[in-house]
């Protein structure tokens, strides 16, 4: 039934899906004879050799394409000038990330300006959520000066606000590691793991008049050639519905007051993504099947929700709610008077999880957040604070857990290069007593895929981290950014996490310094659609992973290619 439901194209991944299946190749060569048995692995390997290269050669030419293809434009024939939007996540962690900056348009030659005609202003930059864009500007003739824009609105019967919006994304990226989570993940006999990861989505998004909309997305992600195969929930989800919901709003008296229902599988995103995000970093993004109310009034925007989260699974339309767990929760958003362009959060969230793990054991969780974050961009300063308090209970003990993560970054606009200087530090409490019933590791919830760099050789629970960045603005299009993580244990009772939650290593020895983590991020936003990211991360693991050993040093490079319409 399920495949059903999603029409024609199963069949067309159906036959992707293929390729993502691994057969059982060590039963044929038992049959084989010794004498011919290095012939098959010498085959074996060129074969693999030679899908790497063409996949390669793809991914190249792709990019080529799309990188140096300019958008046809309906008037002028010239080129776009970048969007004055940053792309950049509202988050206070920039490893990863990149950003598009303001340019203004070329300027004639001519000195009577007069006679130039008026030049339409550019289009608005894609945003990470993508349901938080609006085409409707496109009612303007003069507004449609893309290559996307015959796509982007389409009106029904000539009603204005009655139109369909159609978008997508491309993303492809190769991934190597040696020696990943300090020696103890999947390689070959040096540590090597290479593979190619590929993302595809497409959205359609349709405006029924201002109160009614309807949303969907389908999602592709494809991994090829990792050893251990696809990790679970972020590698492989051959063809499956991400999105799919409704909204419904009610205007309320004042005209710019509102109240939204929205109901369906969806994305969240909140704050600087440290307990809420869609997870952009892996290949998967994450998405909730949920209830959201909406409510802007005056200067508050007040969401709250009940959802469960989605399981991605590898196959055709086999993605459903994880029946484990349950999130819900109450955001509220104000502006903070007394500092320019800067803001107040205030926020409680519910979670359940039947099936928790921590060095601790197993058990049943019931845990509750209550947090606040204030943040602003008072330039040339930028700040960040967000401090939680976590309770409830974990077996048959009580979870009583905390974290305090601040950030402050400070923008040299007069200088060359205009160098942007931070500096993080983050502490998430751990279990002081592994053979308490009581818990006091802090749990991140849904934290963004890019928490620390993209490589996260540890996750922020029970972890102290301190973390200058530096940003700098190589032209109007290329960032470069170098930041280096040092991490300590907060408490010796408890073992390393990874981003995900899961136990890296276990509560042992008496070190509490983990290691430190330096990263180099080159991103270059080539147009509108397309850009080009590349990241190196190294882990000099401590003395923590000396007495829990493997200890080996970890290297970690991506890059990837993004296409957005």
């Amino acid at each position: 039934m399920r495949a059903r439901a999603c029409g024609p194209a199963v069949r067309m991944f159906r036959i992707l899906s293929s390729r993502a299946k691994r057969t059982n190749r060590g039963a044929d060569l038992r049959d084989t004879p010794r004498s011919a048995l290095s012939s098959v692995k010498l085959k074996a390997t060129v074969a693999q050799l030679i899908r790497h290269a063409w996949l390669s050669a793809l991914a190249c030419l792709s990019g080529a394409f799309l990188v140096f293809s300019a958008p046809v434009y309906s008037q002028t024939g010239e080129a776009p000038p970048p969007s004055p939007n940053s792309t950049e996540k509202k988050t206070d962690d920039t490893s990863g990330k990149t950003t598009q900056q303001t340019a203004t348009a070329p300027q004639s030659d001519s000195s009577d300006s007069s006679a130039e005609p008026k030049k339409p202003e550019p289009p608005p930059a894609y945003k990470l959520l993508r349901y938080e864009e609006d085409y409707s500007f496109l009612k303007d003739p003069a507004r449609r000066t893309d290559f996307w824009d015959p796509i982007k609105y389409i009106p029904f019967w000539g009603w204005d606000d009655w139109y369909l919006s159609f978008g997508g994304d491309i993303r492809e990226r190769f991934e190597f590691y040696r020696n990943q989570d300090a020696g103890s993940g999947p390689g070959d006999a040096n540590g090597d793991n290479g593979y190619m990861l590929q993302r595809y989505m497409l959205h359609l998004d349709a405006h029924l008049g201002r109160y009614i909309r309807l949303y969907g997305e389908y999602v592709s992600g494809l991994e090829d050639g990792r050893i251990g195969g696809p990790r679970p929930q972020i590698d492989q989800d051959v063809f499956d519905v991400h999105q799919a919901f409704a909204d419904f709003m009610l205007p309320l008296r004042s005209e710019h007051d509102s109240l939204m229902f929205r109901v369906g599988r969806q994305e969240f995103e909140y704050g600087s993504g440290r307990l809420i995000d869609l997870r952009d970093g892996p290949t998967l993004r994450l998405s909730f099947d949920s209830a959201r109310m909406l409510l802007h009034t005056h200067d508050w925007q007040i969401d709250s929700w009940w959802a469960k989260p989605v399981d991605d699974n590898p196959g055709v339309c086999d993605d459903v709610s994880d029946p484990h767990q349950s999130f819900w929760g109450l955001y509220a958003t104000h502006p903070l008077p007394i500092v320019k362009d800067a803001g107040i959060d205030l926020y409680y969230l519910g979670f359940e999880n039947h099936h928790a793990v921590y060095a601790q054991g197993a058990g049943y969780e019931l845990r509750n957040s209550l947090g606040t974050r204030i943040w602003g961009k008072p330039k040339p300063w930028e700040f960040n604070l967000e401090y939680v308090w976590q309770f409830g209970s974990f077996g048959s003990g009580e979870i009583e857990a905390w974290t305090a993560a601040n950030a402050i970054r400070y923008n040299f606009s007069d200088l060359p290069l205009k160098p942007r200087v931070g500096i993080r530090f983050d502490i998430a409490s751990g279990d002081d007593n592994p053979k308490s019933p009581n818990l006091n590791t802090f749990n991140p919830l849904f934290p963004s895929g890019v928490y620390f760099n993209l490589l996260n050789p540890v996750g922020p629970l029970n972890m102290i981290d301190l973390h200058p960045t530096i940003d700098l603005y190589l032209s109007k299009k290329i960032t470069f950014s170098f930041d280096w993580d040092f991490f300590w244990r907060e408490s010796l009772g408890d073992g390393v996490y990874r981003i995900s939650g899961s136990v890296l290593r276990p509560a042992g020895g008496s070190a509490r310094y983990v290691g430190n983590s330096p990263a180099f991020t080159l991103g270059w936003n080539a147009t509108r659609h397309a850009s080009i990211l590349a990241q190196y991360v190294h882990f000099f693991p401590g003395p923590f992973f000396e007495q829990n050993p493997p200890d080996r040093e970890t290297d970690y490079l991506t890059t990837w290619l993004s296409y957005k319409f």
